[in-house]
């Protein structure tokens, strides 16, 4: 079932989820493919030859007629480059990592909502000066990028500054749970990186393991994984979401995290400590009365 927030709102989404713009990695074909999916797929721009981008805009202009944006680095990007990229005419254009106020007209006269990443309360109120449209509060586990601020933490302090900006939730988010957290935090939704770079759209080495689904699949509310054909909430049978988000445990990690079967005859073995002792690091045991 879609999800309303601010952010759906703005793009016409059914789903409160945007891709990351990853350098390198979130391509054309991935960002066409979650846009198709229901969310807002983001071509990750970055700091990639003009060859490498001026592709992966033909590839998502031509796979899809749904919202999808294009992020840059502000310290690493040219003027030139972001107008070769608006003329393509993205719904959206992602600033992050340095001061966007050199680039904000050039997206504003295109007609593009901007979204500008923060790692801290500074760079929000600076987001805020620059009128963006969506905010990105980034925590550390968004690949280190957020300083020493965690997600969880950070997000509320984002959202409450920046009210009504909707703001999305960046750094440890890979599943519905993670995006139920940010809500239940106030923002209006999240964006996920890692958690894609599992599709085969991905772009990423063909020695990284990726699943054999597309992430043209669809999208899972934010609750909870969707109810699959032929399985229940929670627990999808077969059919997966995008990438598998929202899916249980793949087949090779279930294999991995289960216990041997004790074969006919052999007792189970296992580990077990008395009731009334501790780890030394804790204090002396107590006897137990």
């Amino acid at each position: 079932m879609p999800l309303r927030t601010a952010f759906t709102e703005l793009f016409s989404l059914p789903h409160p989820i945007a891709l990351a713009p990853m350098g390198g990695m979130s391509g054309g074909a991935l960002a066409a493919a979650v846009s198709n999916a229901g969310g807002l797929g983001i071509i990750g721009g970055g700091r990639e030859d003009p060859g490498w981008l001026e592709r992966e805009l033909q590839i998502v202009t031509s796979s899809t007629s749904k919202a999808w944006g294009v992020g840059f680095q502000s310290w690493a990007t040219d003027a030139a480059t972001l107008e070769r990229a608006l003329a393509y005419r993205p719904r959206a254009v992602m600033l992050s990592f340095g001061d966007p106020r050199p680039l904000v007209e050039a997206v504003r006269r295109a007609g593009a909502m901007l979204i500008v990443q923060v790692t801290d309360l500074d760079e929000a109120r600076q987001a805020l000066e620059v009128e963006a449209d969506v905010i990105v509060a980034q925590g550390t586990e968004a690949g280190g990028h957020g300083g020493r601020r965690s997600t969880l933490p950070f997000v509320p302090v984002v959202v409450d500054l920046a009210a009504p900006v909707p703001v999305l939730a960046a750094g440890g988010i890979a599943d519905g749970r993670g995006v139920a957290a940010a809500l239940a935090l106030g923002a209006a939704g999240a964006l996920l990186g890692t958690r894609f770079l599992v599709c085969r759209e991905a772009l990423v080495p063909g020695y990284v393991p990726r699943r054999s689904s597309t992430a043209a699949v669809r999208i899972p509310s934010a609750a909870g994984s969707p109810t699959s054909p032929g399985g229940r909430p929670g627990r999808p049978s077969g059919q997966r979401g995008p990438c598998g988000i929202g899916s249980t445990t793949s087949g090779a990690a279930a294999k991995r995290n289960s216990r041997p079967t004790p074969r006919p005859g052999r007792p189970t073995k296992t580990r077990s400590r008395p009731v009334n002792c501790r780890p030394a690091r804790y204090g002396p045991a107590r006897p137990s009365t």
